[in-house]
């Protein structure tokens, strides 16, 4: 590179590398000045996603302008090849500078000060450093500490405690130098904010006045689980001239719970340059006794007295702070009561995942991605205090460009989750963010990693993660359904047939049912106590056994897959959601068992309060229309552009009583699918019940224009000719009918006033367990029949709840 041009810079020579690029001397041709250029690394050039998070945060961190923050001068693009140009510096990393020594107490509080100035600096912007270390604080030529990376961070492998099991902190591709300075909170994954940042500050402070790190395992597991639970061995120990004053400092910084640590950075400061004015001075919020045993602070009793003392500090300073902030809630001396009480981050309770990107280059992997979309929806629809919009209508933006306060508008979601997927050879990749919706503001995101073979994990990974940060109520039960998925390692082979069976699942017609069925045999048959596997291979056996095989051939056969199927799932699960939902389906349709039906319903709801599908129409059929209604409703919130429930709705009007509602909801639906042939159908119903015949009989020539069935076309007919008294017409189309449909034949000779003929053509569907006799409480004619006597046997024989 050396010599070469990069937009305005001329390359002089290379000064460096790491995790997180190369770094190159330049001159800027335009402003005669050396500066630093960084490239970023080729795994975070190949995600757009961290690239776009990288270009938000190096922007929030141009506009740090303080003298202890390395300033960035542009951000731009050579090659393809992200690039930020920096401030140039000479002298040496903080790291190099410790090297295996203490350094003297005066350089220790003299730069520690300058690094805790440039956190405050940079908190007050709302910007989060998160990989504090000595590698990235530079000490120039002059003894000035400047921070380096801010906004590179957000972009490294997140390091968990599954995957510190399995690394090296030498092993290539980790990210030495990183995980010693994680404060507990990062490691776990949960929120991080500028205490995370004094927690790291606090291991350079502790290196710098003692040569050492305070944790030290070289295996990453032993170095995780140390940070988690153990204290660092005492300054003191390691260096006698560290004074206690400054022990105290470093090991509030190194406490485990955010809570016990400077709750700010310039708290910080402040006590860093008190000690420098005078190493023997109290720091403000410490009360020592006299003659406390400061010779043994190294020991049990110097630990357990240290404790001691920060309990007493944390009880004074809690006091005085309530004291302060007490005060200033009253005089809101200078404003700064309003910056103390800003208003808390956005609040978000309903959310959206929009269909993540597929960033491996293979259009072969679209299924693959959508998988994943779908899993991380269905993952925390397991949060019954969180509203979160169905796949079906997330899904509707793939491929859309559109500003994300619209979509946030369109779905009714305030909060959205973006991101992408790489699958590459065993491994996959997942990078989220959070974004506020209505503002378009980044919250927080997040990248994880995984085998394969791990991915269940990974998705309940990213689904607590996503709790967390919009701080939404997870009950015990909903906690422990979200980890479900942590022990449990899935064969590939399998995950990609399930993934497939996804793709088919959510086709057009039942023939791509029936293939997805396959793909979910192929699934289960390598990993048989998948229960998640059974559930949907139940599901796509009762899709294309309720419309696939109806009216075509005998269908029992795949209504009793579908059962088994989610017996099996039930079985190896009780807490899954989509097998109750399905068997309560399959309970409704097949069985005709109302009560065990009910039963399953309500518990799919209790499990996950999206699983709704199917629960509106079981409810039309036993004529509980204002529920149905109050159901359709709330899947209509949570899944706007589902169009066969939107119309549903407007069925559930029908029934109800509520034509004018029926109309206004069918319109919507045709308003948004002009061609929806289902909403011209009922809307056929509707204009009958208003006896307006003109419209009636355009709805219908309209439902099969745009491809409705033909048999339905005719018997349907039938029935308007029998209501406008046009018995022969009626007559000539029933013949055919009432062969193939005796229970739509059934319904036009109840219109003619042919009770026994209607009545006989009922109890041949019976006979052939035909499905369109439980939507018999919706029918125009059903009230002239309910008083019958064979009727009502005919009801009591299909196990309907008696009056």
């Amino acid at each position: 590179m050396n010599g070469k041009t990069v937009s305005h810079y001329r390359i002089l020579e290379k000064l460096g590398g790491g995790g997180m690029g190369v770094v190159y001397k330049a001159e800027d041709t335009k402003l005669g000045r050396l500066v630093a250029l960084k490239f970023l690394p080729e795994e975070v050039v190949a995600d757009r996603e961290a690239l776009k998070r990288f270009e938000r945060e190096a922007r929030a961190a141009s506009a740090l302008d303080h003298p202890n923050i390395c300033t960035i001068y542009e951000i731009g693009e050579h090659e393809g090849k992200p690039f930020i140009a920096m401030q140039c510096l000479e002298g040496e990393t903080l790291k190099y500078r410790i090297g295996t020594k203490p350094m003297t107490t005066d350089e220790v509080l003299r730069l520690g000060t300058q690094v805790a100035e440039a956190l405050a600096a940079a908190h007050s912007k709302g910007v989060v450093h998160r990989d504090i270390k000595p590698a990235n604080i530079f000490v120039t030529q002059q003894g000035q500490a400047k921070v380096l990376d801010f906004g590179l961070a957000k972009l490294l492998p997140r390091v968990d405690e599954a995957t510190a099991s399995r690394t090296l902190l030498t092993e290539p591709g980790a990210t030495p130098g990183t995980l010693p300075y994680m404060a507990p909170e990062q490691l776990r994954g949960q929120p991080v904010d500028a205490r995370t940042d004094i927690y790291a500050l606090g291991c350079v402070l502790y290196e710098m006045a003692t040569g050492k790190r305070p944790f030290r395992a070289e295996l990453a597991t032993e170095l995780s689980s140390d940070i988690l639970n153990k204290m660092p061995v005492a300054p003191v120990r390691l260096n006698p001239e560290v004074p206690a004053k400054l022990e105290d400092v470093i090991l509030k910084c190194l406490e485990k719970d955010p809570e016990n640590r400077y709750q700010s950075a310039k708290e910080l400061g402040v006590d860093l340059r008190r000690l420098t004015a005078s190493t023997s001075a109290t720091i403000p919020g410490t009360v020592i006794p006299s003659g406390a045993p400061t010779a043994s602070r190294g020991g049990v009793e110097g630990s357990a007295f240290s404790s001691f003392r920060l309990a007493r500090r944390a009880v004074l300073g809690a006091l005085i702070l309530a004291a302060l902030l007490g005060g200033l809630y009253i005089t809101n001396l200078g404003g700064l009561r309003d910056r103390l009480f800003a208003p808390a981050a956005p609040k978000i309770d309903s959310i959206a995942v929009l269909p993540l990107d597929n960033l491996s280059g293979d259009p072969e992997q679209e299924y693959f991605v959508d998988g994943m979309t779908e899993a991380l929806t269905a993952e925390l629809s397991k949060i019954s205090a969180l509203k979160v919009i169905s796949r079906t209508s997330a899904m509707q933006y793939k491929g859309v460009k559109k500003p994300l306060p619209e979509i946030a508008r369109e779905l009714g979601a305030s909060g959205l989750i973006e991101g992408s997927v790489v699958r590459e050879g065993g491994q996959v990749r997942i990078t989220v963010q959070l974004i506020h919706g209505p503002t378009d503001k980044h919250l927080w995101a997040e990248s994880y990693q995984r085998e394969l073979r791990g991915i269940l994990a990974l998705q309940s990974d990213v689904a607590r993660a996503v709790a967390r940060q919009i701080q939404v109520t997870v009950t015990p039960q909903e906690a422990t359904r979200l980890s479900g998925g942590q022990e449990q390692e899935i064969d590939p082979e399998s995950y990609q047939a399930y993934l497939q069976g996804l793709y088919y699942l959510h086709g057009p017609d039942p023939p791509s049912w029936l293939r997805a069925s396959e793909y979910f045999e192929q699934a289960v048959a390598k990993e048989p106590d998948w229960a998640m596997a059974h559930a949907m291979r139940g599901r796509a056996y009762h899709w294309y056994a309720s419309e696939g095989t109806a009216r075509t051939s005998p269908h029992k056969e795949y209504w009793e897959k579908s059962k088994q199927a989610l017996l099996r799932a039930i079985a190896l699960d009780e807490g899954l959601a989509e097998a109750h939902s399905s068997l309560g389906f399959v309970l409704h349709n097949y069985d005709w068992d109302w009560v065990g039906a009910e039963r399953e319903f309500r518990r799919a709801q209790e499990l996950s309060p999206n699983e709704l599908h199917g629960y509106g129409s079981f409810l039309m059929c036993l004529g509980r229309f204002d529920e149905a209604i109050a159901v359709y409703q709330r899947i209509e919130q949570a899944d706007p552009f589902h169009l066969g429930m939107k119309a549903n709705l407007g069925l559930a009007y029908y029934c109800a009583g509520q034509p004018d509602k029926a109309i206004a909801q069918l319109q919507s639906v045709l308003e948004l699918t002009p061609n929806h042939a289902g909403a011209h159908y009922y809307l056929f119903w509707v204009y009958m019940r208003k006896s307006a015949y003109r419209d009636a009989l355009a709805a219908l020539e309209k439902y099969r224009e745009f491809g409705g069935d033909e048999m339905t076309y005719k018997a349907n007919l039938a029935y308007a000719h029998a209501r406008m008294g046009r018995r022969r017409e009626a007559l000539d189309v029933l013949g055919e009918v009432e062969t193939v449909r005796p229970v739509y034949a059934a319904q036009s000779y109840a219109a003619l006033d042919d009770t026994e003929k209607a009545l006989s053509l009922l109890e041949r569907a019976y006979g052939q367990r035909d499905r369109g006799l439980l939507s018999i409480r919706c029918w125009e004619g059903y009230e002239q029949l309910q008083t019958h006597p064979r009727f009502r046997d005919l009801l009591r024989r299909m196990n309907f709840p008696q009056n």
